[in-house]
């Protein structure tokens, strides 16, 4: 018998507060550290090719916070339309922009203004004109309907509450046949219904 999943109680507006917080500090003072790790030895261990971590700007890998690499499962193609669910500093939305090309496009979605401020920094200094870094949350994707060949994330989804709620706009603004390349946390045991109300479990 499968047992009833009781959604989180956390209130969303405040764990959006306390998530952009922590993420304004990723990017402002990537120096001070924190609890997980960030930066080029974190791609080194998440087995991103040092080639590809050379090729961006050194302010962009400092603030690197992710859970994995999407790009594991295969690279992107010429002339695609990339959106990446909580871009931060840009990490592998200039990556996805390189591999796409000049008639590609990436939509970078992301709800930190910090955050976004270095993945346009970090555009322009690659001399990359097809990005486009918007506010925006997982579950409200600034794209239309059907617009999108590939929507990458890395490590953002397991911040979400409403898990089918951003499932639900990854299938809206997909193309037909269109791929979802994901890095992330997995639980592999039941979580504890006081553990999930908790919101400093889930800001960090």
């Amino acid at each position: 018998m499968v047992s009833e999943v009781i959604a989180s109680k956390v209130d969303r507006e405040q764990l959006r507060d306390q998530i952009q917080a922590k993420y304004c500090d990723v990017a402002k003072k990537p120096e001070q550290g924190f609890h997980f790790h960030t930066g080029r030895r974190l791609a080194a261990m998440l087995e991103y090719p040092a080639a590809d971590v050379d090729a961006l700007p050194e302010s962009t890998i400092e603030s690197f916070a992710g859970t994995g690499n999407p790009f594991l499962f295969g690279k992107l193609h010429d002339g695609e339309t990339v959106l990446d669910i909580g871009c931060g500093a840009g990490f592998d939305t200039l990556q996805a922009a390189q591999q796409v090309g000049p008639t590609g496009h990436v939509v970078a979605v992301d709800m930190t203004d910090a955050m976004l401020e270095k993945t346009r920094l970090g555009a322009d200094a690659l001399g990359l004109t097809n990005v486009d870094a918007k506010l925006g949350y997982a579950e409200e994707l600034p794209a239309e309907d059907g617009s999108v060949d590939v929507v990458i994330s890395n490590g953002v989804i397991n911040l979400c509450p409403d898990k089918m709620a951003v499932m639900q706009e990854v299938h809206r603004v997909l193309k037909p046949g269109g791929r979802f390349q994901i890095a992330d946390i997995i639980v592999q045991k039941p979580v504890d219904q006081d553990a999930k109300d908790d919101i400093d479990l889930w800001s960090g």
